[in-house]
C-alpha cells in the first residue's frame, strides 16, 4: 500500500510558521521526525515510480533549516518540505521537483538557473526555430497542466547577442526554463496523490527528451557525447 502524506505533516508546518525559532522546534523534534520518516518514504516511492519510465540518479531532500547568511529574514526554518530527483546520465537532462507546503504545494520540472553555456545553447536553438518547442508547449495534456513556463525570471528586453525584435524572443529572453503544477491540500492528503504526481512527472517527459536532445548537440546537431 502506497504511502499516504498525512495531515499532520501540514500541522506541524503551519505551527512551526506560527513559532519560529530553535525553542520551539526543540520541543517539537519528535513531530517534525515523524513526519520527516513518512517523507522519506513518500520519495522513496516517487523515485521507484519515476523508475519505471526514468532513471534517477539522486533524490535530494531538501533541509528544513535555512541558510539565512545573506538574508534579512533571520526565522531558521523553512515553512516547506521539499526534494528533487535528478535524472542519470549526461543524455538525460531536466529535473523533478517537488513541494509540499500548506496552501502552496507544487511540483516543478525543468531547467532552473541552467548554466552559462547551456542557457547560450537553448537560446540559440530557439533563435533559430522554435516551432518544435512551442508545439511541445501546446500539446493539449501538457497545457492543461501547466501554464507555459514561469516568465518571472527573464531578462526586460534581450539578451546580449540576440535582437528584441526577434520573433521568439518571449522564450530568448527568459533565463529559466521550467513549469510548475499546484496541488491543493486535499490533493496532497488524498491516496492518489503519488499516481497524480508521476502523472505529472510524466508529462515532461516529450520537454525532457527535446532539451536533451538540444543540450547534448552542437548548432549542427552533431553529438556532444563521447562514444
Amino acid at each position: 500500500m502506497s504511502v499516504v502524506i498525512p495531515k499532520s505533516v501540514f500541522t506541524f508546518l503551519n505551527n512551526l510558521k506560527e513559532n519560529n525559532h530553535r525553542d520551539w522546534m526543540t520541543e517539537h523534534k519528535k513531530e517534525y521526525l515523524a513526519g520527516e520518516k513518512v517523507l522519506k518514504q513518500f520519495y522513496a516511492e516517487v523515485e521507484d515510480g519515476l523508475n519505471k519510465t526514468d532513471k534517477i540518479a539522486k533524490v535530494k531532500i531538501f533541509r528544513i533549516n535555512r541558510d539565512i547568511r545573506f538574508s534579512n529574514d533571520k526565522t531558521p526554518y523553512n515553512v516547506h518540505r521539499s526534494a528533487s530527483f535528478s535524472r542519470a546520465g549526461e543524455d538525460r537532462r531536466g529535473g523533478y521537483y517537488l513541494r509540499l507546503e500548506p496552501g502552496a504545494s507544487a511540483m516543478a520540472g525543468g531547467f532552473w538557473d541552467p548554466n552559462p553555456a547551456d542557457l547560450l545553447r537553448i537560446r540559440k536553438e530557439f533563435e533559430m526555430d522554435a516551432s518544435e518547442i512551442r508545439k511541445i508547449l501546446q500539446q493539449k495534456d501538457f497545457k492543461k497542466a501547466f501554464d507555459g513556463f514561469i516568465e518571472e525570471y527573464a531578462v526586460k528586453t534581450a539578451p546580449k547577442g540576440f535582437s528584441k525584435e526577434d520573433l521568439n524572443i518571449d522564450l530568448i529572453r527568459l533565463k529559466s526554463y521550467f513549469v510548475v503544477h499546484k496541488f491543493t491540500d486535499a490533493e496532497v492528503f488524498s491516496e492518489d496523490f503519488k499516481d497524480n504526481l508521476l502523472h505529472h512527472y510524466q508529462l515532461l517527459r516529450p520537454y525532457f527528451n527535446y532539451m536533451s536532445d538540444v543540450l547534448t548537440t552542437d548548432m549542427n546537431g552533431v553529438s556532444l557525447l563521447k562514444n
